[in-house]
């Protein structure tokens, strides 16, 4: 009897300790923060973070923080459900088609404005918007941010993609080969992000619609931080930390504009194995702004965009798709 009561009292001792364990009012109850971004300047606010370790001074020693690099949104959307990302940057294109589809997704914060910008190539011919008729143009995905800006734009002017009925055809790719694609002749015309638009015009390459001409050309977000509703609701200290080590690379990067720019050339060269030259660089960053603001007006007008674009099935609403910025997630009701 008194073994049995021995081993009772044992019992209760070890429920007591798991429970004062498992007690998760202290901090994050995660050890692994992964921070997804692309190889391209508008998510210089993500190599910041990282080369400055914003991050992992934000959360602590106790969490550890990876990163992982995508192509394009389609695959960091695909990331950000599975799990495989935590949070990161990808552009509002991506965010609002698969929040309409039912996404767990959330935007915290704006990372870079601008930088979108419409070229052709030397040898397409093309002078302006009046002989895009029968050409080819690439974006980095269907329904991204650039190629709903530019489909935008050209409705505007009364032309339309062969997608919705127009003759103007449409394909797909990385804006790295995009020099190659134009030299083989494959595309004619390109709506692509810095740094590649300065590659592309140092090349010979014309611009036909400039970032401050392109629609939402200086008032949307190209690049967001994100994260889903559910590390929202479940770690919503940790999402404050996240937000606060993003401020810190925005803060970084407007108040040292030369070596962002080094680092930026840097990050890039060693995930692409591509080194982009330094005026080149230089000439991007004066079409991208970095901030952390973002307009949930100019969202929605985007996203209408995009379903009159017939890139989104229905009209969506986006009134609880961005996070206030004037309060701390973790102090939201």
């Amino acid at each position: 009897m008194k073994k049995n009561l021995s081993a009772l009292f044992l019992l209760a001792a070890i429920l007591v300790l798991s429970a004062c364990g498992s007690d998760s009012s202290s901090g994050s109850s995660k050890d692994e923060l992964v921070i997804g971004y692309f190889p391209n300047i508008d998510h210089v606010p993500a190599m910041i973070a990282k080369e400055k370790q914003y991050f992992e001074e934000a959360v602590g020693e106790d969490v550890e923080v990876s990163y992982k690099t995508f192509p394009d949104g389609g695959a960091f959307m695909t990331a950000l459900k599975t799990g495989d990302i935590d949070a990161g940057f990808v552009g509002p294109g991506p965010v609002m088609n698969n929040y309409a589809n039912g996404a767990d997704v959330k935007i915290l914060a704006g990372a870079s404005s601008g930088g979108t910008v419409v070229v052709a190539s030397e040898q397409s011919g093309i002078e302006g918007l009046e002989d895009l008729d029968n050409h080819t143009f690439i974006t980095p995905g269907i329904g991204c941010t650039h190629d709903v800006q530019m489909e935008t734009f050209l409705k505007e002017q009364g032309i339309t993609s062969a997608r919705i009925g127009g003759t103007l055809k449409h394909v797909t790719g990385n804006p790295a080969q995009y020099q190659a694609m134009f030299e083989s002749g494959k595309v004619d015309l390109a709506a692509v992000p810095e740094p590649w638009a300065s590659t592309l015009v140092a090349n010979g390459a014309k611009i036909i619609v400039d970032t401050d001409e392109i629609a939402y050309g200086t008032t949307l977000p190209n690049t967001v931080l994100v994260t889903s509703g559910k590390l929202l609701e479940e770690e919503s200290e940790l999402v404050d930390q996240i937000t606060e080590a993003h401020e810190m690379s925005i803060a970084f990067i407007n108040e040292n504009p030369e070596e962002a720019q080094t680092i930026a050339v840097d990050s890039i060269e060693e995930i692409t194995n591509q080194r982009m030259d330094e005026s080149i660089i230089a000439s991007a960053w004066e079409r991208v702004t970095y901030t952390t603001e973002v307009n949930a007006d100019v969202i929605q007008a985007f996203a209408d965009s995009s379903h009159d674009l017939q890139f989104l099935k229905e009209k969506p609403e986006f009134d609880e798709l961005v996070v206030p910025q004037d309060t701390e997630v973790g102090s939201a009701e």
